[in-house]
């Protein structure tokens, strides 16, 4: 499951257990709080060991590449 899809499933749950102010409250101010509270979830994910998934995709570009020089390296030897 993506970090998008996880966030998402959050702010499913958070929209469900408020679903009574969703009611009371306008549209906009609903997209605030979503706005404020998906950095923190964010937060929350990445400390928990959980990584975007464009940053994965970063990451493993980078080890491939020092992972090819190392073979080159050794040929060299």
């Amino acid at each position: 499951m993506s970090q998008s899809e996880v966030t998402e499933a959050i702010l499913n749950i958070l929209k469900k257990e408020v679903g009574a102010l969703e009611k009371l409250l306008p549209s906009d101010i609903l997209k605030s709080i979503e706005e404020k509270i998906n950095p923190e979830i964010n937060r929350i994910i990445d400390g928990s060991g959980y990584i975007k998934k464009t940053k994965y995709e970063a990451l493993k570009k980078n080890i491939d590449k020092l992972e090819k020089r190392i073979i080159e390296l050794e040929k060299e030897l």
